[in-house]
């Protein structure tokens, strides 16, 4: 998708035509998302912590994508023949009379179609990882949290019952408490 919007800015750009609302709407959508899509995946381990963040962004970028999806809905009216009519062209339901580009009438129809399908796609893969970001929650964290107490709280009597026999009973311990290591 990032590859064919791409193609088509490029196009626009060097026909020194400014490109349709459509167009940038979904350009700028589908960079964002693959960047947000790239940082989620690198730092899973961070991103499992803030769940709930990842799933206000994750509808974000759905809400974004339907925006693009609403703007190039009429493509799906258009004809995809090797000479449609003037009203069923692509460039007619883009919302211009692009008269400037030297395009066939197959190659972009197809890819704008295609573009159109693939972010209908991506919406639906963003609102399921979002409901899965908002299902994990903290989970995950709140479960190492739990853990890190029992073993800290196990090891603290542990050591207390050691020293209590190193003693001979003696309820005190000769390690000083304040020449404990701490590690940040």
């Amino acid at each position: 998708m990032m590859g064919m919007l791409s193609w088509f800015v490029d196009k626009f750009v060097s026909a020194n035509v400014l490109a349709p609302t459509s167009i940038l709407i979904l350009f700028i959508v589908s960079v964002l998302a693959l960047a947000w899509a790239l940082f989620t995946l690198f730092s899973y381990h961070r991103s499992s912590a803030n769940a709930f963040f990842v799933c206000l962004i994750d509808i974000a970028i759905v809400g974004a994508l339907i925006a693009g999806i609403y703007y190039l809905r009429n493509i799906r009216f258009a004809s995809c023949a090797s000479d449609p009519s003037p009203r069923s062209r692509w460039t007619s339901q883009l919302g211009g009379n692009f008269t400037a580009l030297p395009w066939s009438y197959e190659g972009p129809c197809h890819m704008l179609k295609a573009i159109w399908a693939f972010a209908i796609i991506n919406c639906v893969l963003f609102a399921w990882t979002a409901f899965a970001a908002f299902m994990h929650g903290d989970h995950f964290s709140a479960a190492d949290e739990r853990r890190t107490r029992k073993r800290h709280h196990t090891s603290r009597h542990s050591q207390r019952h050691r020293s209590r026999s190193r003693s001979n009973g003696s309820h005190y311990s000769h390690h000083s408490h304040h020449s404990r290591r701490v590690y940040v």
